[in-house]
């Protein structure tokens, strides 16, 4: 089955997001848990929650994924932007043990300088502390496109945090096409060879979440500029075998391109066209 979805506002609740969902031709969704930019939650209503899972069942809406603030830091040099990293990221595993199944996507984070051996000893230590056993979601680290000094700019930072994270059973990858591009891999030329990398390093059994992009700069240009789908460097073509591959057509994919809803409803349209059942 194809699930495919988008990026949502969470404003008006669970039951309103899936409604939207449906509404546009997806059957999943993608989430901010709060606002991107960081700030309080919104408490959770149990009611609209119950309503969610009823309507999500009735519709098929599987594996949503919840994305954390891009303010989330792990592993930056000041100790309170970690602090809040870390109390942002129990809270949100908190709220999804509502709608246990989901998925959480944070970015591993910046390391400003201090070197990636300090940038990924912080991460770890972060999720040693947030992780624990009876979690009910599976939380995913973000392939990234490498700008400034982000950590997960490649496969083998990925595979270093899960090995070093002591319940790393509960851990995953979301893969993002725009971003693993720009960082280097030549997804258009050599999808095979980058998934052959990715299962070597990572294991293609850890990948539970594609956010599905074009980019609006070259191969390795590390800038992190997300494009509408066709009309980047990436190209429809190449999108298309991305959606088919064998290896990929059953992991959920989520836009992130710059659209409208309506725009957004579009692009599942062409995509849903172009999928193979």
């Amino acid at each position: 089955m194809f699930t495919i979805g988008c990026h949502l506002s969470s404003s008006n609740g669970y039951l309103a997001m899936a409604k939207e969902a449906v509404s546009i031709g997806a059957n999943t969704f993608q989430f901010f848990t709060r606002n991107p930019r960081g700030g309080a939650a919104k408490a959770i209503d149990v009611n609209d929650v119950n309503a969610f899972l009823v309507f999500c069942k009735e519709h098929g809406i599987e594996k949503i994924l919840a994305h954390a603030p891009y303010t989330l830091n792990a592993c930056s040099a000041d100790p309170s932007i970690r602090d809040f990293a870390k109390r942002t990221m129990i809270d949100d595993l908190e709220r999804l043990e509502y709608t246990p199944g989901s998925y959480y996507n944070f970015h591993p984070g910046s390391h400003v300088k201090q070197g990636l051996e300090v940038g990924i000893t912080y991460i770890v230590e972060m999720l040693n502390e947030v992780l624990k056993d009876n979690l009910h979601t599976t939380v995913l680290l973000e392939t990234m496109a490498g700008k400034g000094s982000e950590v997960g700019r490649n496969f083998e930072e990925i595979k270093i945090i899960i090995d070093r994270t002591e319940l790393g059973c509960n851990l995953g990858v979301c893969l993002d096409t725009c971003h693993i591009w720009e960082a280097g891999y030549d997804i258009v030329h050599d999808l095979d060879g980058v998934l052959e990398k990715f299962d070597t390093v990572v294991g293609l059994e850890r990948l539970k979440a594609i956010h599905l992009n074009d980019s609006k700069n070259p191969m390795g240009a590390s800038k992190d500029r997300h494009e509408c789908i066709g009309k980047g460097f990436i190209g429809l073509e190449a999108i298309t075998k991305i959606i088919n591959h064998p290896s990929l057509r059953n992991i959920p994919f989520y836009l992130e391109t710059p659209q409208t809803v309506a725009g957004y409803k579009e692009e599942i349209e062409l995509l849903r066209s172009l999928y193979i059942e």
